[in-house]
């Protein structure tokens, strides 16, 4: 627009659309509003928080926000007011050009929670530009033969106003000779022509000036002015007459160039070169056509001369001139339409209206996770786009309108397995054959705890030595947690327990960072050989979560103790002397010495030895059972008094050992202390068979115990444990039978040393509370069986002297005990 002329109107402008009414209305989470063009940066377009129904502070709170889907964003949010303003000048005529309905969509969107709106401005057109001719003169040649009635089309004018302020009609200056005539065309376009009202004289006047004005329809009306200059001449008076006055064509976009459109003809009933005719665009073809159009000057054929796009425009229309060439030269014009059809050459479109944000592992399903919107510049079914994603997806798309998806989960989610996701979006349009487009969309899953710490053991056994100094690191216990950060922080600890009625912590303590478990004193096997530790591992997450493992810890036993004399049993600190006749043979058995030590296993084997006597050659002594037998006949000249120093060791490492002096006086006759040795060894050897008896009778009660708890486990680890390492029972689970589901039985049957005994452990499997031992000396002739109690703790001296039974020399054992956890 000129600048004259907009200050003409400005105050106009100013009183007409600041004080109209701005329509607009809500439907379906739509919002329009009208405004006129050309209004100045920062009016108020209406109040979209107020019509959204939020407030001033939600609109900041929610981070609202305004995306075009123009090349421009000519409007703003004021934040502080909730209005929607105008932020760049809007020119109608340059954003729609003359089209009927001029809308800029925008899309508003609210980030917390996310939501969108659309909303239309509608633009309205003002008079401000003036009709406007292409050329400020404009040369008419006619010649001064033509009759009257003759018509001469003239150029027509530009208003690139729209509807009511566009051009409207032309006026001529009033003269004798031409009248103006209005032509309309079926598109509403107004073609002005001269009327020849009486015939020229060229010799009268043989140049007439006329002005040409065309007034449009706003109000106050605007105008724009050309010169026609009319040369009257005297040479051909036919004009060329086309055979149809409007040629219509339809081309389909993409139309191979060199293609033949259309052919025009025109014919000129004069002779020679006045009906020669030449064929061309018309002085007001837009460029556009002709670039994409050209006309054969001879033939009138219009040929396709560059690339159509349905997209850039879906029609053209223009004037096809032919002349002759004649003195003065005439001519005629022709309207041809171009329809051009639309093909699918444009693929889909998929636009992030909204990026997505990360999601908690948690989110539950039909949680929002991004806006999307999919367009296609196509037409028809050929602009219709669908959107899909792969199936087996956690996500999918729910339509909302106008091609507007939200993208929303459709099944629960786990970081664990997923941490993140690339959804492939695919949008396909309707065409034949249809287009598509893929995009990704790439979502972060947060971690939330919802996997408790793991151990990677399902039970831990540990075998440590007695003795070792405190502070040694036992075992270490190691759990894992797929979780993320602090909820896959892992701190272990001790549960509390009882071991010998005592708490576990005097035992033992863990380092909580790393699962070491460290003793806090030595540990003795004589008094302790199997203990449980309870550990559980929690995550540092909120609520955190948590784990229990089992630990056994079974003590193994060294070599720390001496083996200790049972008999003879020393009196009053020295052994009494031992009798034997001097009419002894060889082989005679003179006494029997027997050890016993509180070690087990190896370390309590112990053998006899000799080490000093008065006579070596009278007496031996058997390396594996103590007894002393004479090893040739006793002479008149061996002495009555002899005394043995004997050697018990056991087989530990290092070794231990002491050492007992038998004295033994050489007495004529049959002595009664070896009677008494004799009856009395008759009398142990019957109550050993007796407690042997009682024995294997419990032995045998035990083995019958021991046989059904081994079937019911292994019924038990058939049904719920099939591929298990290891399978357990609880005594609370396994019948009524058992009222204390703590108590266990252990029967340990050791013939590793030359004493052999049987232990009997019951109640707790964390206490020697209950034990017994029956010791037998083996490889002797008299048996002897007897009871401790407890055995880890018993006094050795104190055992009754161990008779002259033995057994086999092999061993068993059977040991049924109750383990909590595995």
């Amino acid at each position: 627009m000129k600048s004259g002329t907009r200050k003409k109107i400005s105050g106009w402008l100013a009183l007409l659309f600041f004080h109209s009414v701005l329509l607009w209305n809500i439907s379906d989470a739509q919002i329009t509003y009208t405004i006129p063009e050309e209004l100045n940066e920062g009016s108020v377009v209406g109040n979209v928080a107020k019509d959204l129904g939020l407030s001033v502070a939600e609109i900041s709170d929610r981070k609202l926000r305004i995306a075009s889907e123009a090349g421009k964003q000519y409007f703003a949010v004021d934040l502080g007011k909730g209005e929607l303003v105008v932020s760049e000048r809007i020119d109608r005529e340059n954003l729609c050009g003359q089209s009927a309905s001029c809308v800029i969509p925008l899309e508003v969107i609210i980030e917390t929670p996310l939501q969108m709106y659309r909303v239309e401005i509608e633009i309205q057109d003002i008079n401000d530009n003036s009709p406007d001719f292409p050329k400020k003169e404009n040369v008419l040649k006619i010649g001064e033969h033509v009759a009257s009635g003759a018509r001469f089309p003239l150029e027509s004018a530009e208003d690139p106003d729209a509807g009511s302020n566009a051009l409207h009609t032309y006026l001529l200056n009033v003269n004798d000779f031409f009248v103006l005539n209005i032509k309309s065309h079926e598109d509403n376009i107004k073609v002005p022509e001269l009327i020849l009202k009486k015939a020229l004289d060229r010799e009268t006047q043989p140049i007439h000036h006329l002005t040409l004005t065309a007034v449009d329809g706003g109000k106050p009306a605007r105008s724009g002015t050309t010169e026609i200059i009319v040369q009257v001449l005297d040479i051909n008076d036919n004009a060329p007459q086309f055979e149809q006055p409007l040629y219509k064509i339809a081309l389909s976009e993409n139309t191979v160039t060199g293609t033949l459109a259309v052919e025009v003809k025109a014919k000129d009933l004069d002779e020679g070169p006045n009906g020669e005719i030449l064929y061309s665009f018309g002085d007001h073809t837009p460029e556009i056509v002709q670039k994409l159009f050209e006309v054969k000057p001879h033939t009138g054929e219009i040929v396709v001369k560059d690339m159509i796009d349905y997209e850039q425009s879906k029609a053209y229309k223009f004037d096809v001139r032919a002349r002759d060439n004649g003195n003065p030269q005439m001519e005629e014009h022709c309207r041809v339409h171009v329809e051009i059809t639309d093909i699918n050459d444009n693929a889909p479109e998929i636009v992030l209206t909204s990026l997505p944000s990360p999601m908690l592992e948690n989110a539950s399903i039909g949680t929002v996770v991004a806006l999307i919107s999919a367009k296609d510049l196509d037409s028809g079914d050929n602009g219709k786009v669908n959107l899909q994603i792969p199936p087996g997806s956690p996500f999918k798309l729910k339509p909302s309108f106008s091609n507007h998806y939200d993208l929303i989960t459709d099944a629960l989610l786990d970081r664990e397995m997923f941490p993140e996701y690339n959804i492939d979006i695919l949008a396909i349009d309707s065409g034949s054959p249809p287009l598509s487009t893929k995009t990704s969309v790439k979502v972060n899953i947060l971690d939330v705890n919802d996997n408790p710490p793991l151990f990677s053991q399902s039970s831990y056994v540990e075998y440590i030595t007695e003795n070792e100094a405190p502070g040694k690191i036992l075992c270490s216990v190691s759990a894992s947690d797929p979780d993320l950060g602090d909820n896959a922080k892992i701190s272990y600890s001790i549960l509390d327990s009882k071991v010998q009625d005592v708490s576990i912590s005097s035992y033992i303590y863990i380092n909580s960072d790393n699962g070491s478990i460290y003793s806090m004193h030595s540990l003795d096997y004589e008094k302790l050989k199997v203990f449980q530790i309870q550990v559980q591992a929690r995550d540092h997450g909120s609520p955190p979560l948590s784990s229990n493992v089992t630990v056994h810890v079974f003590i193994l036993d060294q070599n720390d103790n001496v083996p200790a004399v049972i008999y003879p049993s020393a009196d009053m600190g020295s052994v009494p002397h031992q009798k034997m006749p001097r009419s002894a043979k060889a082989g005679h058995l003179v006494t029997k010495v027997t050890a016993v030590d509180a070690d087990s296993g190896h370390n309590a084997w112990i053998s006899y030895k000799l080490v000093e006597a008065t006579d070596a050659s009278l007496f031996s002594v058997n390396l594996y059972t103590g007894e002393v037998r004479t090893r040739r006949a006793v002479s008149e000249q061996d002495d009555s008094s002899q005394r043995l120093l004997i050697e018990m060791k056991d087989n530990g490492e290092p070794v231990q050992s002491t050492t007992v002096e038998v004295p033994i006086l050489l007495e004529d006759g049959v002595h009664e202390a070896i009677l008494d040795f004799s009856q009395k060894s008759r009398d142990s050897d019957n109550k050993s068979s007796k407690m042997t008896f009682y024995l294997i009778i419990a032995l045998a009660s035990v083995s019958a115990l021991s046989f059904l708890t081994v079937v019911l486990l292994a019924v038990r680890c058939i049904r719920h444990s099939r591929g298990s390492s290891c399978c357990c029972i609880r005594r609370g689970e396994a019948g009524d039978g058992y009222k204390n589901p703590n108590r266990n039985l252990q029967l340990q049957l050791n013939t590793d040393g030359p004493i052999k005994y049987i232990e009997v452990l019951g109640g707790d499997m964390m206490s020697q509370s209950q034990s017994f031992r029956s010791c037998f000396s083996p490889m002797s002739e008299i048996s002897d069986f007897t009871f401790v109690k407890p055995s880890s703790t018993t006094d050795f001296q104190e055992i009754i002297n161990v008779l002259d039974a033995s057994l086999p020399d092999n061993s068993w054992s059977f040991e049924s005990q109750q383990v909590s956890t595995c």
